[in-house]
């Protein structure tokens, strides 16, 4: 099916490329964009909230497993074959797949933030399973094989430890860590991962050797404004965010808030709000990195007429260069330390292993901007604001990412939107890459 004539996915802006559609094609190789479209509206109705809006489907919780479930039984009347592995990662194959051959890896995830939007991770998954589903009914036989997967608890919405299931696929798994974060996120680790379909037990076999993949590929909606304010449909992305995130505790000490005066007080919220502000201010008046974030505060015991004693909050900075988050990282934990000592409560943190930033292959976007242009599509190189599965999987294999344009910029959000043509660009860009991959 053709991609409708959308002059915003057919033009060429400026900053983008594009030359004759067609050159180039594989004849008779196309996706069904109405199949595609149906399926992210079918699975959207996994935990979507009547009424409220956005969607709910963290890791590990009965959503994201129906919409797994979902997902599989309708590949299995695709004719292709599925398998969950110990991670809980849905993986999805054509009927007699040759697994002698080194790997095409397609995927995203399927969980969500909560009150997320119908698209990030999803559309990548979908899209995914629809190129498996058109290589193998068009019998296309490739020297690498094309598998799809969905990965778990992406987002660590679910738990607190994000990319569960691509750490999973490269081996790098910390049980005790991540058992330890289910735990404080409410979630027994190994009862939810049982009903999955998992086995935090034999966890270790969820991983794949280093060279079984010839190259992991994500098609994701951009998740900023970019593409949408240049015009350009296609984003091929030339490096994916690093990230480091701190679990800050603030002890102070609890007490009367009628009767304690200002000068006695060790108020841990009030400290803590200093040190929500020093986070912003990393990246707006030092610099020293692309954002900075606090989006999870708990203050104890959060009664009106109390002084906080104890404040627990997370903070999260991001940019593309590894020496700019060690410095931030080191200008933080400075500035704790001498908010502590100028108000004599105690401020511990505690740095979780840092997601490094980490660039795409050049292969991987040769093909991407290749198939694009065969399709008549205008591309920009771009860097990826937000963090993936990818760059967890490029500890073992190439990879490459997509993307296409995010309405207004908007997501993990129930505004979340892309327009129906892009997402079906994106999906034909996406298997005439792997196409482009293979040779073909």
């Amino acid at each position: 099916m053709s991609i409708p004539a959308d002059p915003a996915v057919l033009s060429t802006p400026a900053g983008g490329r594009t030359r004759a559609g067609g050159a180039g094609l594989d004849p008779g190789l196309d996706i069904d964009a109405a199949l595609l479209l149906r399926r992210l509206d079918e699975i959207a109705a996994f935990g979507a909230r009547p009424g409220l809006g956005g969607i709910t489907r963290t890791g590990l919780s009965d959503e994201e497993t129906a919409a797994r479930r979902y997902l599989a039984a309708r590949c299995h009347e695709d004719g292709l074959t599925t398998h969950v592995d110990q991670a809980a990662n849905l993986i999805v194959r054509r009927a007699g797949a040759d697994h002698d051959k080194p790997v095409v890896l397609l995927g995203s995830h399927l969980d969500t933030v909560v009150d997320g939007g119908r698209l990030d991770g999803t559309y990548g998954v979908v899209a995914a399973c629809e190129v498996v589903r058109v290589l193998a009914q068009a019998e296309v036989e490739l020297p690498v094989e094309p598998v799809a997967i969905a990965f778990t608890n992406e987002e660590g919405a679910g738990f607190p430890y994000p990319f569960f299931g691509s750490l999973a696929l490269t081996g790098k798994v910390d049980v005790a860590a991540a058992t330890v974060a289910a735990e404080r996120g409410g979630l027994p680790l190994r009862a939810a991962l049982r009903a999955a379909g998992g086995d935090l037990d034999t966890i270790d076999a969820a991983a794949w050797p280093p060279g079984s993949i010839a190259c992991y590929l994500e098609l994701h909606i951009e998740q900023g404004p970019v593409l949408e304010a240049h015009g350009i449909p296609i984003g091929v992305v030339d490096a994916i965010t690093g990230r480091t995130i701190l679990d800050i505790a603030v002890q102070g000490r609890q007490g009367h808030a009628g009767t304690t005066p200002m000068a006695l007080r060790r108020d841990a919220l009030a400290v803590a709000a200093r040190v929500v502000l020093a986070v912003e201010e990393l990246a707006t008046e030092r610099g020293l990195c692309a954002v900075g974030t606090v989006g999870r505060l708990d203050a104890e015991p959060n009664v009106t007429n109390v002084i906080p004693g104890r404040v627990e909050l997370t903070a999260e900075i991001r940019d593309s260069r590894p020496e700019r988050l060690r410095a931030a990282e080191r200008a933080l934990t400075g500035e704790l330390a001498r908010l502590g000592s100028a108000t004599g409560i105690d401020i511990a943190a505690t740095v979780r292993p840092v997601t490094a930033p980490t660039p795409t292959t050049e292969p991987a976007r040769q093909a991407i901007a290749a198939a694009a242009e065969a399709l008549g599509l205008a591309h920009r190189e771009m860097f990826s604001s937000a963090g993936h599965d990818a760059q967890i999987v490029s500890d073992i294999a190439p990879i490459g990412m997509i993307f296409v344009p995010s309405h207004r910029g908007i997501s993990h959000a129930p505004d979340e939107h892309t327009d129906d043509a892009h997402l079906i660009a994106g999906a034909r860009t996406l298997l005439h890459s792997v196409l482009r991959l293979a040779g073909r």
